[in-house]
């Protein structure tokens, strides 16, 4: 995938990880996409581990990976921000 795909898929799973885990959160839109394109190499990254895929493109496997991951790196960033 290009930068652009990553930019564009990090919003999308960052945004649906805020809205599956609702908070107050700090940190605005940069921090949505950041959270969103971590969390999809560590969704990847445990994907593969555990056997189930990694985030390769657009599709529902990789996308379930990236906002497992970014759900993770969200509660992950709660306990540090308290």
């Amino acid at each position: 995938m290009g930068m652009i795909s990553w930019i564009v898929m990090g919003l999308v799973t960052g945004a649906l990880a805020k809205w599956i885990m609702p908070g107050n959160d700090p940190g605005g839109l940069i921090v949505t996409i950041l959270i969103g394109i971590a969390g999809a190499f560590v969704g990847g990254f445990i994907g593969t581990l555990v056997g189930l895929g990694s985030v390769t493109g657009f599709d529902l496997v990789s996308m379930a990976l990236a906002i497992g991951g970014a759900l993770v790196l969200l509660y992950g960033y709660r306990l540090l921000n308290k």
